[in-house]
């Protein structure tokens, strides 16, 4: 027996290629510009929406206008059937979507809701929590998830959203600090992520407010999206989406480099017209590491091409 590989098969062996995208598992945050019915009878908005989402194990979306649920439900329904259309064959399983939704917050004028989707297979939903608070800390207080997810890791963590009031930026951001508190004692975890439209950039947040903010000045807390990052549609540089990690742990779970904005202008190739229609901020997302039994939940045709690829590496293939 003789060990004969080419290289590109001994790149898709020892690099992440197609195998490492279906080895992690990716959270998005989105904000989605005054999301309603009516936007999603656009169908170049909500196909481009669709793509979006279905990329995401769990998205996070933000200014949603949409009490009834009713564009969700149009949304999670396009998901499913997309899912179902792009399962390559009868051993891959399409996903299943699903979402969790807060109450409208906010001011009577502008009412908002924070929408979790998310993959049923992949993503079981173990707690939500909307956080109440008697000081008006929030115009729009975090609807708080925990997560739990044998694809990652990590297992179980929290999630908190918030879409802060640009005006008011950088004391709801330092009030994330008292959710921290508070949620982490309730559940009995360290474990949270934040993440969301925290307007925290230009002239919402300036270098020195970083003083006035406990995510910055409390250690341990991690911001995945850096100050120098471009978030929105528009020709400024604001980092206003933000993606925050607390703990070394749930540090070490995330894939290094994978915190960033997806600019679907480009990956799609879509006209900044088009892109303004459906928003004018990007997603951001981050991957967390896949658990260690994650390879016996692979599909069999995966598994079966790694085979022959192997059998041809330690194969001699001489003509006899």
């Amino acid at each position: 027996m003789r060990w004969r590989c080419p290289l590109p098969l001994l790149l898709f062996l020892l690099t992440d290629g197609s195998w490492g995208q279906s080895s992690g598992f990716r959270i998005c945050a989105f904000n989605v510009q005054n999301l309603d019915t009516t936007k999603m009878t656009n169908t170049r908005v909500a196909h481009t929406l669709t793509r979006l989402v279905s990329r995401c194990d769990i998205c996070l979306l933000q200014e949603v206008k949409d009490p009834q649920n009713a564009a969700i439900k149009v949304l999670v329904k396009a998901l499913n059937r997309y899912s179902e259309s792009n399962t390559s064959d009868r051993y891959e399983d399409a996903h299943q979507y699903h979402f969790v939704s807060s109450k409208s917050l906010g001011n009577s004028d502008n009412l908002q809701q924070y929408v979790f989707i998310y993959r049923k297979n992949t993503v079981n939903m173990t707690g939500e929590y909307q956080y109440q608070t008697k000081k008006k800390s929030f115009v729009r207080p975090p609807f708080v998830v925990r997560v739990q997810s044998n694809r990652t890791a990590i297992g179980e963590f929290v999630l908190v959203p918030l879409h802060t009031d640009p005006q008011d930026a950088v004391q709801e951001i330092n009030h994330l600090y008292d959710v921290f508190q508070e949620v982490s004692k309730k559940w009995k975890t360290k474990n949270l992520m934040f993440l969301g439209d925290f307007n925290a950039g230009c002239a919402h947040m300036t270098r020195p407010d970083k003083k006035k903010i406990r995510l910055f000045s409390e250690k341990g807390f991690y911001w995945l999206i850096g100050d120098k990052v471009d978030t929105t549609v528009t020709d400024m540089t604001c980092p206003y989406d933000r993606i925050v990690v607390h703990g070394d742990v749930f540090l070490k779970h995330i894939k290094p480099y994978s915190a960033k904005v997806f600019n679907f202008a480009k990956e799609f190739r879509l006209s900044k017209d088009r892109v303004l229609k459906v928003s004018d901020h990007f997603p951001v997302e981050v991957m967390l590491k896949a658990s260690g039994l994650l390879l016996q939940a692979t599909p069999l045709h995966l598994l079966l091409s790694l085979s022959v690829i192997l059998w041809y590496c330690i194969t001699d293939h001489r003509a006899v």
